[in-house]
């Protein structure tokens, strides 16, 4: 199996040329994902870009009357990060994109701008907004994601192509752009510990809709869609009547009514970023209850390192990424009786084990950030960009 090597790197490592004007270049982002739906890879980079330049983050169209067409919602989440809907026709999505972002990029003083994108549909605005680099931060496998569209495959062979570098979220995901391109570098999931060891403080209040259920209590946060193991879930919550499952997130892609339904199996809806540490600190154990299906071959769940920060134990099924890397320090289940098995283990742990589970965990948590991962992509884009010069 190929080794993918971490990467790290000091502020100081990229040396001062005419491309480290790249780290201060403003960026125009392209996004399948909303800014405010729930907190992700976007999220955590893009807030780090931005302490030092402006990020005009571009979503998805959204409905709107003709009346409304060729213009945007705008959300200012900060002074440096402004997100933008467009109303325009998917049918014509680029030709009526064009205008409105550069509407925008004029208003915000924004001059040949570094285009990120986290979406293929987009590929096109490359050759119509000037610019001066192109990243394509792939996070996850969209074409194999339900509702996806034929066309995406192609779409982002064009990308990696017009990307000058491309990260991906996950050594599955490299491994595979890998085969398309050489300017590929894998960057991934990280944590933002100081945020989920919030689940450790004793001044941490758990939230009431979770305090009054009965213990123990077997938990996952995240989105519930096609990637969830639903008859999974089903089982194991039939056989451990005596223990409550709880999932907090939204429901997409999937109808309530596919939900399995029992007494101890508890739904709490989506919930905001800043108040998952109390959730978690709620937690015995953390689960993945996920599907090994085409939408999560290539996922490098970022619940993962959150869950150990909150020195959770961890239970999940056989998730590629989730397997090579962290099969030593959680409980990895192919099916129903595995899982309650775990269960069982991890509630009868004694305090020697705990410990020794916290002495991986902390020692995994000293190799990552999401500072880190900036830094690195901040090397890449300026090594890149002295390379073309020099070409």
């Amino acid at each position: 199996m190929q080794e993918i090597a971490t990467r790290s790197f000091e502020v100081n490592s990229v040396s001062s040329t005419p491309e480290k004007s790249l780290i201060t270049k403003d960026l125009v982002v392209f996004s399948h994902l909303r800014w405010e739906f729930v907190t992700q890879r976007p999220q955590h980079i893009l807030s780090r870009f931005a302490q030092d330049r402006k990020v005009l983050f571009v979503e998805e169209p959204l409905d709107c009357n003709d009346s409304d067409r060729g213009t945007a919602h705008i959300i200012q989440i900060n002074d440096n990060i402004t997100v933008i809907q467009p109303c325009i026709d998917w049918e014509n999505m680029i030709q009526e994109l064009q205008p409105v972002v550069e509407h925008y990029i004029q208003r915000l003083n924004i001059h040949q701008p570094l285009l990120w994108f986290y979406s293929a549909v987009f590929h096109e605005i490359t050759e119509r907004i000037p610019h001066s680099f192109v990243v394509y931060d792939c996070m996850d496998e969209l074409s194999a994601f339900k509702f996806a569209s034929p066309a995406l495959i192609e779409q982002e062979k064009q990308l990696i192509q017009k990307a000058d570098v491309v990260f991906t979220g996950g050594k599955s995901l490299y491994e595979a752009k890998r085969k398309i391109a050489d300017h590929v570098y894998c960057y991934p999931s990280s944590v933002d510990r100081a945020h989920f060891e919030k689940a450790l403080q004793a001044e941490t209040q758990i939230p009431a809709d979770i305090t009054d259920i009965p213990r123990p209590i077997v938990a996952y946060y995240g989105v519930i869609d096609e990637r969830m193991d639903l008859p999974l879930l089903d089982d194991i919550a039939r056989l451990r009547p005596n223990v409550s499952f709880v999932l907090i997130g939204p429901v997409v892609k999937i109808g309530e009514h596919e939900l399995p339904r029992h007494p101890n199996l508890h739904y709490l809806g989506g919930r905001h970023y800043n108040d998952l540490p109390a959730y978690l600190k709620a937690f015995d154990i953390a689960m993945m209850p996920f599907a090994l299906n085409e939408s999560t071959q290539f996922i490098s769940p970022t619940k993962t390192l959150e869950y150990i920060a909150g020195h959770k134990p961890i239970i999940s099924t056989p998730i590629y990424d989730v397997k090579r890397d962290y099969s030593e320090v959680l409980a990895v289940v192919n099916d129903a009786e595995e899982f309650v098995q775990a269960i069982d283990r991890y509630l009868q742990e004694n305090e020697t084990d705990k410990q020794a589970r916290i002495k991986h965990y902390e020692a995994i948590l000293r190799t990552i950030s999401w500072d880190a991962t900036v830094v690195g992509m901040q090397k890449n884009i300026v090594e890149h960009a002295r390379a073309n010069v020099l070409a």
